[in-house]
């Protein structure tokens, strides 16, 4: 069922109108932290909306942890609040003008994990660094959605500059190949217990939502490293996501099937459908779109790297974040990555900027707008 219409002038029709309402921790020019819920162009502060504490930490995290009950219980009492014009005097003083807050960490990462769900992705890279293979997909590819752990430490909000690393390619100095990955990250709330792995069909009661990731890449680092136990420091330097979260409640109406897995998976990661999401990506470097990666194209869904993620028992935190992986579609701009879009022949230099942004299909007929990641690339540090 559609919201009702909001009373909050310019929000109907927008990208961020009562279909949306992401999530931040966001502070003005002194002020205290505080939970805050987009609308328009205006941040309501959800804590003095609800006058639950949980919604009054500086971190989402609180009510990250109280599970689904709560996020789809405040998610109602804030389409009402915004609905009800009855209601308006009440709440208007509790809207401030985004542009006067900045968006902060939105939740201490717990765990990151990082996986390789694209095939169009994993086949391109495949060929790049395995040109002699028969198949350029790895042999585990197709049974199961692959993936490595990176560092939670270095997760950083929408914003941060990255400084150029340093490692071995294979002689020790600042990356020559630096490189970005457009990803969808899927932000977990309520935990699992240790030893009791997590199905498919229970990916709702755990995934809060997703945010759009930049899990930047040191590709000549990287390819030095990485065989056989995959990556690590060409990849744990930095990974940015945005400052706000999109509920999975606002993504409903973007679901579609998987593009198709053959063969099909084991039982534990079979999947109902639809499990994919449609999520229209745009890589932007330097004010210039070059990339529009689709994520509906993505082989692996969300809900099967969160069942692979726990298959052995691994538990889930509060903070968990795991991404899909570099996004990549069938046409050579749609790939997620400049090691793709390139062929390996152009990378980042210092001074770029990198934006990713994405829209996808609301409840109300148009499209929501996620929250935008973006970084800056500062030189290497000296030697």
């Amino acid at each position: 069922m559609s919201p009702a219409p909001t009373w909050v002038e310019g929000a109907a029709g927008s990208g961020h109108d009562v279909d949306h309402l992401p999530l931040a921790v966001v502070a003005g020019a002194g002020g205290t932290p505080y939970v805050g819920v987009r609308v328009g162009d205006l941040v309501l502060d959800l804590g003095r909306l609800t006058g639950d504490p949980v919604h009054a930490a500086p971190s989402l995290g609180p009510f990250l942890a109280r599970g689904p009950a709560l996020w789809g219980s405040t998610r109602a009492s804030v389409v009402e609040a915004l609905t009800d014009p009855g209601r308006r005097a009440e709440v208007e003083p509790l809207l401030t003008p985004v542009a006067d807050v900045a968006a902060l960490l939105p939740f201490e990462v717990a765990d990151y994990v990082d996986f390789y769900c694209s095939r169009q992705h994993a086949t391109n890279v495949g060929r790049l660094f395995r040109p002699d293979a028969a198949d350029p997909l790895p042999e585990a590819w197709r049974s199961l959605p692959i993936g490595y752990h990176g560092r939670a430490g270095t997760v950083v909000v929408s914003g941060t500059d990255v400084r150029r690393p340093w490692g071995q390619r294979p002689s020790y100095g600042p990356t020559e190949r630096l490189d970005l990955e457009a990803e969808l990250g899927f932000v977990v709330g309520a935990p699992s217990v240790h030893g009791t792995p997590v199905p498919t069909t229970a990916f709702r009661d755990h995934v809060f939502g997703v945010t759009l990731l930049n899990d930047w890449s040191a590709r000549d680092v990287q390819a030095f490293e990485y065989r056989p136990l995959g990556p690590f420091l060409g990849k744990s330097f930095a990974t940015s996501i945005s400052g706000w979260v999109t509920p999975l409640a606002a993504l409903e109406a973007a679901r579609v099937p998987l593009p198709g897995q053959d063969p099909p998976p084991p039982a534990h990661l079979a999947v109902a459908e639809p499990a994919g999401y449609d999520v229209a990506v745009e890589v932007v470097v330097d004010g210039d779109v070059v990339s529009r990666p689709p994520y509906a194209a993505t082989y692996w869904s969300p809900a099967q790297m969160l069942a692979h993620l726990t298959a052995n028992g691994a538990s889930l935190r509060t903070g968990d974040l795991y991404a899909s992986g570099t996004i990549s579609g069938d046409a050579p701009d749609q790939v997620g990555s400049l090691l793709e879009l390139f062929r390996g022949e152009r990378f980042l230099p210092d001074g770029a900027q990198v934006t990713l942004r994405a829209t996808a299909p609301g409840a109300l007929g148009g499209r929501i707008t996620l929250g935008e990641v973006t970084g800056r690339v500062l030189p290497a540090l000296p030697a």
